[in-house]
């Protein structure tokens, strides 16, 4: 699997990003266990994860994700192996500083998440959205203070607007201190504006690593909607109203054109899908969620298939939904 540096970092990740959120929620420990056996085998090195992952499942609250993987870490030996990525902001407490961006909260986020994934030293540390109500200053600093002691080696954003990456952006080098140097956007082929309205000219002037989540649209991009509004249930990314923005003719005619390109590659659509985002020069690596190791060895072709400038240039001229 091709590896790239993850903006001015010295991390060097696999273009597929392992996404953890499903652990504990539609994955057993059993079979996350596998599948993350099946990801380091298969050359995946970069692990994504959030405290909050999955506090929304029933009988999970939260930061079991994260206690999965220090467990397979320390039985697997692999802590040299794999690059950890996790997140803060979401309510994982109760009481005023329970969640945010405040320094309370986060120099104690930050204990929990290296308790729970039983390491010393987190890659990437990430906040998981903005919040206004703290001072980006103040969140800065106590980034600041974690990479001095030892406990994070980069920092990174996830979901923050081109104004509020800008504004992460100045505090930092009007501080002196460590900046982000990632970003995590929503971004695919059927969602593009949010990025690459701002987003992506900033990130490629500031020389931010990307890493892509939700590359396909919580399955909308592996063909199984369909025109006549049929779709599969019970399946995990089903959200009739979130999928209503994305099944519009302008959607479809995306997902007949990853078919019929992927047809040529003796792919499938979503692996086509990963394909083109892989292909953006902005893009280091993609995030991917599997249930089992069935589907993570589906998705991990991807990798390996290369869009000609022609069927890139196609998929890039359709118009998006959104």
């Amino acid at each position: 699997m091709e590896h790239r540096t993850l903006g001015r970092t010295d991390l060097n990740v696999s273009t597929l990003c392992l996404g953890t959120m499903t652990m504990g929620w539609t994955s057993s420990k059993e079979d996350s266990f596998a599948v993350m056996d099946y990801a380091l085998e298969n050359g995946i090195n970069f692990f994504d994860t959030a405290d909050v992952y999955s506090f929304w499942a029933k009988g999970n609250p939260g930061g079991v994700a994260e206690s999965w993987i220090g467990e397979w870490l320390t039985a697997r030996n692999a802590r040299d192996k794999v690059i950890i990525a996790t997140k803060a902001r979401g309510k994982m407490w109760a009481g005023p500083d329970g969640e945010g961006l405040s320094r309370s909260h986060l120099l104690r986020a930050v204990e929990d998440s290296l308790r729970r994934l039983q390491i010393e030293t987190i890659d990437l540390y990430q906040s998981h959205w903005p919040d206004n109500d703290t001072p980006v200053e103040e969140t800065m600093r106590a980034f600041e203070d974690m990479v001095q002691q030892g406990k994070v080696r980069w920092l990174g954003c996830s979901n923050h607007s081109p104004a509020q990456l800008r504004e992460g952006l100045d505090a930092s080098a009007r501080l002196g201190i460590s900046r982000y140097e990632s970003l995590q956007p929503h971004y695919n082929l059927v969602h593009r504006t949010e990025y690459e309205a701002e987003l992506m000219s900033l990130c490629a002037r500031e020389k931010l690593g990307v890493i892509p989540y939700s590359p396909l649209e919580g399955g909308f991009l592996t063909g199984k909607y369909r025109r006549d509004g049929s779709s599969p249930q019970n399946s995990r990314g089903h959200d009739s109203e979130r999928m209503a923005a994305y099944a519009t003719e302008a959607g479809f005619k995306i997902v007949d054109s990853l078919a019929e390109i992927g047809q040529r590659h003796s792919a499938t659509i979503a692996q086509t899908a990963l394909a083109w985002l892989l292909a953006n020069p902005t893009v280091t690596s993609a995030i991917i969620g599997a249930n089992t190791v069935e589907q993570l060895a589906e998705t991990v072709k991807a990798e390996q298939i290369k869009l000609t400038a022609a069927e890139k240039s196609r998929l890039d001229s359709l118009p998006s939904p959104r």
